[in-house]
C-alpha cells in the first residue's frame, strides 16, 4: 500500500473532487479526510443589491418609543 497527499476543497454540497496522478493505476482505494475546523469556511462572494426588495422597514421605525413606567 502506498500513500500520497493531495490538497482538495470541500464544496458546499459536501463533495471533494480529486485528480490523481497518471502513474496511479485504476483500483480500489481507501480515502481518509483530515480537515481543520479552525480554518474559516469558504464563503460565497456577496453581490451588491442581492437583498434588494427582500428586507422592509416599518413606517413607524423612526417614531419615538413609549415611556416605560
Amino acid at each position: 500500500m502506498q500513500t500520497i497527499e493531495l490538497e482538495a476543497t470541500i464544496t458546499e454540497s459536501h463533495e471533494i473532487h480529486l485528480q490523481l496522478p497518471d502513474n496511479i493505476n485504476a483500483s480500489r482505494a481507501k480515502v481518509i479526510v483530515m480537515y481543520d475546523e479552525t480554518v474559516a469556511p469558504i464563503t460565497k462572494k456577496r453581490v451588491f443589491g442581492q437583498y434588494r426588495d427582500k428586507i422592509s422597514i416599518a413606517e413607524t421605525f423612526d417614531d419615538e418609543l413609549p415611556d416605560n413606567e
